[in-house]
């Protein structure tokens, strides 16, 4: 029997666990219909929610239905607990989004509609409420088309209709309807599951209208997942039974879980004790746990949301981040550092609830979505810790970002200690966050230091200098550095790269970023005037107003700072008719950041766990020397000059060739034939290398970097990384190795015939010892069998280094780390998958000559005949 996970996601108040309890209902699994109002809905089970009303944890319930068994996560409605939401995005099949007849599509709507895109969610309709006076179906049909997406279709019509507007929605599709006049529902299915088309039902959850039509036909339409045999699962929550047991909640994603099964993960391993399989409050221990299934495992003690375990990837880094902090003030006597202790067991549960310890202050700091969640979070501690803790007045959560790349520099060399490092700061668009890259010539820092200083980048969240906010949105390439063969550990290199992010900051002009809302405020039209005044003292951004009755709508955007209590406000000057929504809308720059930076009187310089300055060694000891002096006191040149003008028609100095790659190249004549073909002669000279401009993309004359020579392309292919990653190589790889290499030496020598460049197949030495590089020529070709000790990733990054300085360079892997390094070498890359996709759409042009040649060659052979008769008659020879 088919298994699908099918999350269901709405708008505070749209009725969503109340078609949860209609769903249950309709297929069964309940006797009885459970109600909000009544405090006795079957999927809030803790006492907190059926007080309030509101979803706050995501439930699981089984529905088990005549051609699938479906698996119910719901999950919280209120914006506060939208990050709890987020994670169960990650495991599900398809969706539901329900959304209220006499309300619409609500901000957060919006905001749900945009994280299942993000994740790439299949997603269902329903529009509940249409029982109540002022729900109009074909304005809400409308307003769904206009609001959310075209593909919304009315799945309640004919089938002519839906099909009619299901091929809009999809060119493939329309032309399949114009030929045949219809589609079938696997194609609707397909349309389903590629986010082109979204089925819309209308009814009513509360009186079952429309609720078994809707179960029917969902379980009709929903894709349906395929998962491959290896294990693989995604662990999405952690939460605690009644017990105080830890339950690592995730969904099985290939293969299948045993009870006592081992699982890893970075820097643990650890036995499965009991699989359970949970439906509302009630649980049902399984020995083993198949495929499609949604289970708590316990026994597991360091897992963590998001993480993938087996063949399953991590997940995505959470859309939704909290925008405001409040102080914990602990009881009086508790220790605080006992008192963190006890709450990391909260931030475990939810990643998104964040606790500062602010050394320099002595206070405990949390950071959270709402003041909802901090009611609950106070109720939470209280019950599980037995501590009555209070909070202080709130603040926000800001980001800082750069106006202008600068290059920053970090030295660290006390005594027998040695790291230098050169980084390139440049802002990026909001929302981009941090990305590292690499363009450090390998012969002058070894990939292995090179790896180690990315590692160290993302390792932690960065300061910033005017508040000591983190830093976001911003590209941080590693442009040079320098190690020493004796003096230099892995711990020089973090405290150089944490200096030379610092150093680059102080010199930078910097932005302080604060959290925005999205709004959506209705008011009565009288009091339209009092709200555009609000708004405009505000610094919103606020886009025309719109009437709907007799209230006036007004959408836009605004600082969180000052809209955080306007709701009460709202509700006060409208005697309760107003209504204000607020949605996240990422972090715009500070309206009065001279103000805020004032009164946190945050210094840079006495940071004492954050310096910027560096440690040089003279005479046998360290010193300090300020921000200010790193760069005349610096080892390495970067090749840097932000700001200067090239000079012009200036020729850039002959690069010589590093030494180990000579060397290399003296193993084997044949490949130093090669490269000598397409470089010039290797020569063996004593030279210390010239460092080479970065590549960024800032390149507009602050600094010039020399054009690839015109040549042919080359190809490089990580040969094992494309054999493991096209299955019908992988699956000849079970059963024979050396039958897959040779199936893709045969396929590359087709693709190269075709596209006439130079392809170098690389293979690492795979359980062959070897004591030297092998390199052979395999009809048109090279095939490069690197020696023992040598990876392929080493010998590509080494050759895609070299190579292109001087031509166009492509290399087909999937790895993730070699992914970083090519980019930074100015090479492009090619996932295996597009890889596969380019050498099938050559098979199928080299197929179509074939077939054209095939169709000429008859007529010219009529013709030679033709002309050799003509001439036997002419007794011409």
């Amino acid at each position: 029997m088919d298994k699908l996970v099918i999350g269901i996601l709405a708008h505070v108040d749209a009725g969503k666990t109340t078609l949860s309890e209609g769903l249950l209902y309709t297929c069964g699994r309940l006797k009885k219909l459970g109600r909000v109002d009544h405090k006795d809905a079957f999927l809030d089970t803790d006492p907190m929610e059926r007080e309030r009303g509101i979803t706050i944890f995501s439930k699981q319930a089984i529905l088990p239905l005549e051609g699938a068994e479906l698996t119910l996560l719901d999950t919280p409605g209120h914006a506060d607990f939208s990050a709890e939401m987020e994670r169960t995005l990650q495991v599900l099949d398809c969706a539901i989004l329900v959304i209220s007849g006499t309300d619409g599509v609500q901000g957060h709507t919006h905001t749900l509609w945009k994280l299942l895109e993000r994740y790439g969610v299949p997603t269902f309709l329903f529009i509940n409420k249409m029982d109540l006076a002022g729900a109009d179906r074909d304005a809400l049909l409308s307003e769904l088309k206009s609001r959310l997406d075209e593909g919304c279709v009315d799945f309640a019509a004919p089938a002519e209709q839906i099909q009619e507007q299901a091929a809009v929605c999809d060119e493939d599709a329309l032309e399949r309807y114009l030929e045949d006049g219809a589609l079938d529902d696997g194609a609707l299915t397909a349309l389903i599951a590629r986010r082109k088309l979204f089925p819309c039902w209308f009814g009513s959850a509360l009186k079952l209208e429309g609720v078994a039509e809707f179960l029917q036909r969902l379980e009709h339409y929903a894709p349906r997942p395929r998962y491959g045999p290896d294990f693989a699962a995604r662990v999405f929550k952690i939460s605690r039974d009644s017990q105080g047991a830890r339950l690592t909640w995730m969904k099985i994603t290939g293969g299948s879980l045993k009870v006592k099964a081992l699982l890893s993960g970075p820097g643990w391993e650890e036995k499965v004790d009991q699989l359970r399989i949970y439906s509302g409050a009630k649980f049902q221990a399984v020995d083993e746990a198949a495929a499609g299934t949604v289970c708590a495992v316990t026994g597991l003690s360091a897992t963590a949301a998001g993480e993938g375990l087996g063949a399953e990837a991590e997940a995505l880094p959470p859309a939704l981040e909290p925008v405001l902090t409040y102080q914990v003030v602990l009881p009086a006597g508790q220790d605080p550092h006992t008192a963190l202790q006890k709450l990391r067991q909260l931030e475990e549960e939810d990643p998104q609830l964040h606790l500062v310890w602010n050394e320099r202050l002595g206070e405990l700091h949390v950071q959270l979505m709402g003041e909802v969640q901090l009611e609950i979070l106070q109720r939470l501690i209280a019950e599980r810790f037995g501590m009555e803790v209070s909070f202080g007045q709130g603040g926000i959560v800001y980001r800082e970002t750069i106006a202008g790349a600068v290059e920053g520099v970090g030295h660290y060399e006390p005594l027998r200690h040695y790291a230098e490092v050169h980084l390139l700061m440049e802002p990026l668009p909001r929302g981009s966050g941090l990305v590292l890259t690499s363009a450090c010539p390998q012969d002058m820092l070894d990939i292995n230091w090179q790896r180690l200083v990315l590692t160290h980048l993302a390792e932690r969240s960065h300061p910033g200098v005017l508040t000591g906010s983190p830093i976001t949105d911003m590209r941080i390439t590693l442009v040079a550095g320098r190690a020493h063969q004796k003096h230099t550990e892995g711990g020089d290199f973090r405290q150089a790269t944490y200096r030379a992010v610092r150093q680059g900051l102080m010199e930078a002009e910097s932005i302080l970023l604060e959290p925005w809302y999205n709004f959506r405020l209705e008011v009565p039209a009288e009091q339209v005037g009092r709200a555009l005044s609000d708004l405009q003292r505000m610094h919103g951004r606020v886009e025309p107003p719109e009437t709907a009755g007799d209230m006036a709508v007004l959408t836009g955007s605004a600082p969180v700072e000052q809209l955080r209590d306007y709701g009460r406000e709202v509700a006060a000057y409208t005697r309760g008719r107003g209504r204000l929504s607020c949605t996240s809308g990422g972090y715009a720059p500070c309206h009065n950041q001279d103000e805020v930076v004032a009164a946190m009187g945050y210094d840079p310089e006495r940071d004492v766990e954050n310096p910027p300055g560096s440690v040089f060694c003279a005479h046998g000891a360290g010193y300090n020397v300020k921000w200010d002096e790193v760069k005349a006191h610096a080892h390495v040149d970067s090749g840097l000059r932000l700001g200067e003008e090239p000079p012009e028609e200036e020729a850039a100095p002959p690069r010589p060739r590093p030494q180990s790659y000579a060397g290399s190249l003296e193993q084997d004549k044949e490949l130093q034939a090669i490269f000598e073909r397409t470089y010039g002669k290797v020569e063996r000279n004593a030279f210390r290398p010239q460092p080479r401009p970065a590549r960024t993309s800032l390149d507009d004359k602050k600094y010039s970097i020399k054009a690839q020579d015109r040549g042919p392309e080359y190809l490089l292919v990580d040969g094992y990384n494309i054999v493991f990653a096209w299955d019908e190589l992988k699956e000849v790889a079970r059963e024979n190795l050396d039958a897959a290499r040779q199936m893709l030496m045969d396929i590359l020598s087709n693709y190269q015939g075709f596209k006439k460049n130079v392809v170098i197949l690389v293979f690492d030495a795979y359980k062959v010892p070897r004591n030297v590089q092998d390199v052979t020529r395999y009809h048109n070709i090279y095939v490069v069998y690197t020696k023992e000790a040598e990876t392929a990733d080493a010998y590509i990054e080494r050759a895609t280094y070299e190579i292109g300085r001087h031509h166009r360079v492509r290399v087909a892997t999937s790895d993730g780390a070699e992914q970083l390094i090519i980019l930074g070498h100015g090479a492009l890359r090619l996932s295996a998958s597009t890889f596969r996709a380019e050498v099938e759409q050559v098979t199928g042009q080299i197929a179509a000559i074939l077939k054209a040649n095939n169709r000429a060659a008859p007529s010219k052979a009529v013709a030679a005949a033709l002309e050799k008769a003509k001439r036997k008659q002419e007794g011409t020879p």
